[in-house]
C-alpha cells in the first residue's frame, strides 16, 4: 500500500502565490521531509491573502504548520520536526544535546543587524562573532564537514534556510559578506546549499527572499 503523503502548509512566495516562498521555517520542515524521504504535499499559503479555510487550522496565520494522523494540524517547526523525528526516526536527524545550540542566536543577531541604522550600535559586530563561533565549532570538529560530525541533522537543517536568507538579504540591502577569514563557514554553506535536499526546497528566486524581507528592513 502507498504511503499516505504527510501534509504540510508553507508560504507562497511575494507576488507569485503558486510557486514556493522564502519562509526559512517552512524550508526547515521541508528539508527534514526531504532528508527523511517522506512523500508530502505542500500547500502554499499566500500570506498576504490568506484563505479562510488556513486561518481556520491556524488562527495566527503562521507557517508552517502540518498535518498530524488525528486530522489536526501543528504549527511550529521546532513542534513539527520533533513529531517528524518521532514518527519516522530513520534516518535520525538527532544531534547530541550539547549540540542543540550551535549557531542558535545567528539568526537573531542577523536581524539585528539588517535592520540597524547606527553604524557604531555594535550589532554587526556581535553577528560576526556568532558566525565567528560557528567557524570555531566545524573546525574543531574534524570528524565531519556538519555540526555533528560527519552526518547531517536537524541542527543543520534548522542553519541552513537561515544562512541562506542572511547571505542573499544582507548582500542585497547593505553590502555586507560574511568575512572571507570565516573559511569554515564559506565551506559549509556551500555543502548545505548544494545538497539535493536544498537545492528542491529553496525559494526558486532571490528575489522572493528579498521581497520578503523588504517590510521588514523599510519598518
Amino acid at each position: 500500500m502507498a504511503a499516505v503523503a504527510a501534509e504540510v502548509c508553507v508560504k507562497a512566495a511575494v507576488g507569485a502565490p503558486d510557486v514556493l516562498g522564502d519562509c526559512p521555517f517552512s524550508q526547515r520542515v521541508l528539508l527534514t521531509l526531504e532528508e527523511k524521504k517522506i512523500p508530502y504535499d505542500t500547500k502554499l499559503i499566500d500570506v498576504s491573502n490568506k484563505p479562510d479555510w488556513f486561518l481556520a487550522i491556524s488562527p495566527e496565520g503562521k507557517v508552517p504548520v502540518y498535518k498530524l494522523d488525528d486530522g489536526k494540524w501543528a504549527p511550529d517547526s521546532d513542534v513539527i520536526t520533533q513529531i517528524l523525528e518521532e514518527k519516522f526516526p530513520n534516518p535520525s536527524l538527532v544531534a547530541p544535546q550539547e549540540y542543540s545550540s550551535v549557531g542558535s542566536k545567528i539568526f537573531s543577531s542577523f536581524i539585528k543587524f539588517l535592520k540597524s541604522k547606527d553604524a557604531n550600535d555594535g550589532l554587526e559586530q556581535a553577528l560576526v562573532d556568532e558566525l565567528h563561533g560557528l567557524d570555531e565549532h566545524l573546525k574543531q570538529h574534524v570528524s565531519g564537514p556538519y555540526v555533528n560530525g560527519e552526518n547531517i541533522s536537524a541542527v543543520d537543517l534548522s542553519l541552513a534556510p537561515k544562512l541562506f536568507h542572511l547571505i542573499i538579504v544582507l548582500d542585497h540591502f547593505k553590502g555586507w559578506k560574511v568575512p572571507e577569514n570565516l573559511t569554515y563557514v564559506h565551506a559549509y554553506v556551500k555543502l548545505l546549499f548544494s545538497r539535493e535536499s536544498f537545492v528542491k526546497t529553496k525559494p526558486a528566486k532571490d528575489e522572493y527572499v528579498i521581497a520578503g524581507w523588504a517590510p521588514k528592513v523599510n519598518a
